[in-house]
């Protein structure tokens, strides 16, 4: 049953319309999965694009580990701020199903050109959370191997090796921190951006609302993706990818739906049509 806060207003739109939350049931995630999935069978030509696309990105930050491990969190952030804009059309792709239409590369490729400048604004600031993020993990590096910038292997003994539990967890608490930041701030913002045509600061303030008016259930997300994510990289030449991109991006979309209220839903638009 919703609750009072149920519907909490986020900051309206350009025309004064408000941005209604919606209320999430604890295990929703896993529907946003299922709704994902079928979407992905449903336009796998168009999936298939765009896993590809996620699937080399995975293969230049394996090549960045092996040559420059002390630039991984780096590349790993640039991916954060790629991975959103690929999935923009994958959103597009969700979106043209749920309304009964064909899926269309071309257009999935196009549809960010009307939220050019607000698009732009969010990368600049993601930008700058990627590098803060690097530069961050370069001093990390720098205080827990003072005899210089650890070779791979050294890497791996650091992260498996329970005797630098203290690099760990700086590790750890740093790229948290970063990751909850880029999170937080997109986790419905792309898809709001093109479903709404909102600015970025409504559609970044939007998302930090959903996450902090229902942490448990953007919690359980969260470790959903990036437990998918992580399966799909340990396995040799990251293939899953291919799949696990695409499923993503078009659960993201269903876990928009679920979380913002659409237009025609909220009151002010049914009163209208009275």
């Amino acid at each position: 049953m919703a609750t009072p806060d149920s519907h909490a207003l986020a900051a309206p739109l350009a025309d004064g319309t408000p941005i209604r939350l919606r209320p999430l049931a604890a295990w929703a995630p896993f529907g946003w999965l299922r709704a994902g999935w079928r979407d992905v069978q449903r336009a796998w030509g168009v999936a298939l694009f765009y896993g590809l696309s996620f699937w080399a990105m995975a293969q230049v930050l394996a090549w960045v580990f092996k040559a420059s491990p002390e630039y991984t969190m780096s590349i790993a952030s640039g991916c954060l701020l790629v991975g959103p804009f690929l999935a923009m059309g994958l959103y597009d792709t969700s979106r043209r199903l749920e309304r009964g239409q064909s899926p269309d590369l071309g257009q999935s490729i196009t549809c960010w050109d009307k939220q050019l400048g607000s698009m732009g604004m969010l990368v600049f600031v993601l930008i700058v959370l990627e590098l803060l993020w690097g530069r961050a993990s370069l001093v990390v590096f720098a205080v827990f191997f003072n005899t210089g910038m650890p070779s791979t292997t050294g890497v791996l003994q650091a992260v498996f090796s329970l005797q630098n539990w203290e690099f760990l967890l700086a590790y750890t608490v740093v790229g948290g921190i970063f990751a909850a930041v880029v999170f937080g701030s997109t986790v419905v913002a792309l898809p709001l951006m093109l479903d709404r045509g909102t600015d970025a600061l409504t559609a970044a303030i939007t998302s930090f609302k959903v996450v902090t008016t229902q942490p448990g259930v953007l919690l359980l997300w969260a470790v959903l993706i990036t437990a998918l994510v992580a399966a799909a990289l340990v396995v040799p030449w990251q293939l899953p990818l291919v799949v696990v991109g695409p499923w993503l991006g078009c659960a993201t979309w269903h876990a928009y739906r679920a979380s913002v209220e659409p237009i025609d839903a909220q009151p002010a638009a049914l009163e209208e049509g009275c």
